[in-house]
């Protein structure tokens, strides 16, 4: 994980007047192949930069979908969304269609929650030291991010 930042929304965390760390992450459940990225800031250029990370990973004839929540910068007109990668909105309310949910709620219980950071630095330290645990557990990925409707999606 590059902690500048590889490793959403929901563990966004204040720690400065005006500055919040605010991980991303995209998993394909049949693979555990991830990326993710802690940007100071969740709006269209972070999010767009998360999305140019992710499409530079798989190959040229490969096309990635994501699914994503309901934050107002998915749908951002500055939002630049790569080729070779389209955006799925799920249905209003409806967290649990969007594999990832369960990867932050993973990473909340069994290292972030329960503890004070003392700045931003720390957080993103954090952030990235989870992250990296998790994704050193073989299988652990795919495991959190399978999804009955995913296995019915041809590609």
């Amino acid at each position: 994980m590059r902690c500048y930042g590889r490793l959403t929304q929901a563990l966004r965390r204040p720690v400065e007047p005006g500055g919040w760390a605010c991980p991303f992450a995209a998993v394909e459940p049949a693979t555990g192949k991830e990326v993710a990225l802690v940007p100071p800031q969740a709006n269209a250029a972070a999010m767009s930069l998360f999305l140019a990370e992710l499409a530079a990973g798989p190959a040229e004839d490969v096309h990635a979908v994501l699914v994503l929540d309901g934050a107002g910068w998915h749908a951002a007109r500055a939002l630049v969304v790569p080729p070779n990668t389209t955006l799925v909105p799920p249905p209003p309310y409806s967290p649990e269609l969007n594999p990832v949910e369960r990867v932050w709620l993973y990473l909340r219980e069994r290292f972030l929650s329960l503890r004070v950071f003392a700045d931003y630095r720390t957080i993103v330290d954090a952030c990235c030291a989870a992250w990296n645990r998790l994704v050193a557990e073989p299988g652990r990925l795919c495991s959190l991010c399978d999804q009955p409707w995913i296995r019915k999606v041809s590609s």
